[in-house]
């Protein structure tokens, strides 16, 4: 908006309140200051960081996000600052003998401290790439906001911090858990949030995330508090699938052939193998994850649950239907953009996670989610994940 349009408002604003001089006088002056906010770029939108996720996690708001007016020391658009930051962070990662998954993690982790930029401003003393403080023995000012220094302090630790390679399992946990072990935010469910962007990012960087490192650091751990070892990044582009076959699956009147690397009962087997007591954490709002994974799949392929219902064929869905086989997927609308997906496992119970523990994947009655959510049953599909991989 230009000083003409503005006047223009001002006038034909003006013009609407002709009773009272007192009034009059009022919107003058109210105009009048919202012009000068105009033409002093007193309403310029403040940096945001957008995240796109697995499931509806919402936009990143960082602790660490900039709180002053200062601008960012970097030259040329935020993307293409991005896009150089995200380089400079993998080339470290691959300096350091690390895989891709590390590379993903810190620019997850960077996403949400700075919006990927090399900021020289933040909470407190707080600066760089990741938000990373002086005070804190992170380096001195000028270090950290070399963002080399800065990435290699987030991989290996610094002054006594812990970095990503100190954190026990790292490569076998889910990649938010990670950066909050490194990070220790007041906000630990937010970095999950950035993985599906930061994937994008990433292919528009050339970065290569499913490489695999050199380092001792890239072995195999072992998770104690998970039931099968390895629990796969929400989002992988990698990974083994599962063994099995994916077999046929019938309503009584239409048959259809699946695909899915587990059969129907070895998907019921693993699903409950990993709830309860054998449950680990890291599900918050992971819904259509949890459910790709116990039919085999490292991604759904799609973003949200209720999303999932509309991209299987018409003829396999069961709107408003409550007699599900065993194996189904169930859905519900939340009032919510994601909305919820579980698995049928017969005798009226579900496997789903978040409705007993917050994070974590329990064996309930079907219609809890009705009961404790309010949310309202939409139906059921064949285990059909048409877009998984």
């Amino acid at each position: 908006m230009d000083q003409r349009d503005a006047t223009q408002i001002a006038m034909q604003a003006a013009g609407v309140a002709k009773k009272g001089l007192m009034l009059k006088v009022g919107v003058i002056a109210g105009v009048l200051f919202l012009i000068g906010l105009l033409l002093l770029g007193g309403l310029s939108p403040l940096p945001s960081a957008q995240a796109f996720s697995c499931e509806d996690t919402g936009p990143g708001t960082g602790v660490s996000a900039p709180d002053a007016g200062t601008s960012p020391p970097a030259a040329g658009s935020v993307r293409t600052q991005q896009l150089a930051n995200a380089r400079t962070i993998d080339k470290v990662a691959q300096k350091l003998g690390l895989p891709g998954k590390a590379t993903l993690i810190a620019l997850m982790t960077a996403m949400q401290e700075s919006t990927l930029q090399n900021l020289n401003y933040g909470h407190a003393d707080s600066i760089g790439l990741f938000q990373q403080r002086p005070s804190m023995n992170w380096g001195t000012k000028e270090q950290i906001m070399q963002p080399e220094f800065a990435a290699t302090s987030f991989f290996t630790g610094r002054g006594g911090n812990k970095g990503l390679v100190d954190i026990p399992n790292w490569q076998t946990r889910p990649p938010g858990d990670v950066a909050q072990a490194v990070q220790r935010s007041a906000h630990p469910d937010l970095y999950a949030g950035h993985e599906s962007a930061m994937r994008a990012l990433a292919r528009e960087a050339g970065i290569d995330l499913g490489r695999q490192g050199t380092s001792a650091d890239n072995s195999p751990g072992t998770d104690e508090d998970a039931a099968s070892g390895e629990i796969p990044s929400v989002c992988e582009d990698t990974g083994s699938p599962a063994s099995g076959k994916g077999g046929t699956f019938t309503d009584g009147k239409a048959t259809w052939k699946l695909t899915n690397p587990r059969s129907v009962e070895e998907a019921i087997a693993w699903a409950r193998a990993h709830a309860g007591p054998n449950s680990t954490g890291g599900w918050y709002r992971l819904c259509l994850a949890f459910v790709a994974q116990v039919y085999g799949w490292n991604v759904s392929g799609v973003y949200y649950a209720i999303d999932h219902y509309k991209v299987v064929p018409a003829d396999m869905r069961h709107d408003g239907d409550r007699h599900p086989p065993p194996g189904a997927l169930m859905y519900w609308d939340t009032g919510r953009r994601a909305g919820h997906i579980a698995v049928y496992l017969g005798n009226g119970l579900v496997a789903s996670n978040d409705i007993e523990r917050k994070g974590h994947i329990d064996i309930v009655k079907a219609d809890a989610f009705e009961t404790k959510w309010r949310a309202k049953y939409v139906g059921w599909t064949p285990p059909y994940f048409p877009k998984a991989s």
